[in-house]
């Protein structure tokens, strides 16, 4: 399956609110550079029409990446990312690093989560602070499969980790597979699991996120954790008031304009 690659001029804050709007129009990742953001999306169902209206006053230039080429795109753009000395991500061309308590591989192909992008990097870091030691988690939009093959390494019981992209599936599964990880089941689809939880991962946004939320509430028995990002920190306000009677905020944090929210039920 080919890509389409935009490269937008725009710079700051403007980037962090262009990344929500294309999330929702389906791009799958970003690069952002000090004057460039660049978006990425799966030529097939690419909503061109959509895409171009949002784009409309801003410089933009598009390509298409043929499949065989976004291993070497991702090869020179995806240097490893240090998470402090508690998770180290890498791809296969990347020398080990023995010095974190885990690490974890990494081959993004097309899928959204490598750990630089700030919602990525305060998901891992929230995670951090959990025990998750023989713990039941769900990974709620696992992209890359980065969370739960975490959730794997801190000691998780079992792990069920969903998207609604086959391709990200594909290569979460992959991932996993690269990580010897045993404990985890990726399955492509759009209905939640039959069961409670310990701890739930939603980084995804703020519209499905909203969309969903009594279901994920419902996910949790009493006392059980829930991580969000893919936030904004324009979004706190409307998902705070959402959360209303349904969770208690532990702890909030913020990078690059994008925050993430530790909850309890």
């Amino acid at each position: 399956m080919n890509t389409i690659s935009i490269s937008i001029t725009v710079s700051g804050e403007a980037q962090e609110i262009l990344i929500s709007d294309l999330e929702d129009l389906g791009s799958i990742g970003f690069e952002q550079k000090e004057e460039v953001l660049i978006a990425y999306f799966p030529e097939l169902n690419f909503n061109s029409y959509e895409v171009n209206s949002l784009l409309q006053g801003y410089q933009f230039v598009s390509t298409i990446i043929h499949e065989q080429n976004w291993n070497a795109l991702w090869e020179s753009n995806f240097p490893p990312v240090a998470i402090e000395r508690f998770c180290y991500v890498r791809a296969d061309f990347h020398p080990p690093d023995q010095g974190y308590t885990h690490e974890i591989l990494i081959t993004p192909k097309m899928s959204f989560g490598t750990g630089h992008h700030a919602t990525t990097y305060m998901m891992i870091r929230q995670m951090k602070d959990l025990d998750l030691g023989n713990k039941q988690v769900f990974d709620f939009g696992t992209g890359t499969g980065i969370l739960a093959i975490l959730a794997e390494k801190m000691g998780a019981a079992t792990v069920e980790a969903i998207d609604i992209d086959e391709w990200s599936i594909c290569n979460a599964v992959e991932n996993g597979d690269k990580n010897q990880c045993s404990k985890i089941r990726f399955e492509k689809t759009t209905v939640l699991p039959a069961m409670k939880f310990d701890v739930v991962l939603a980084n995804i946004n703020r519209n499905v996120i909203l969309d969903y939320l009594e279901d994920l509430v419902a996910l949790l028995n009493p006392g059980s954790i829930i991580l969000f990002s893919g936030l904004m920190i324009s979004d706190e306000q409307e998902i705070m008031q959402a959360f209303t009677g349904k969770l208690k905020l532990l702890k909030r944090e913020e990078k690059d304009n994008w925050i993430a929210l530790c909850c309890s039920a």
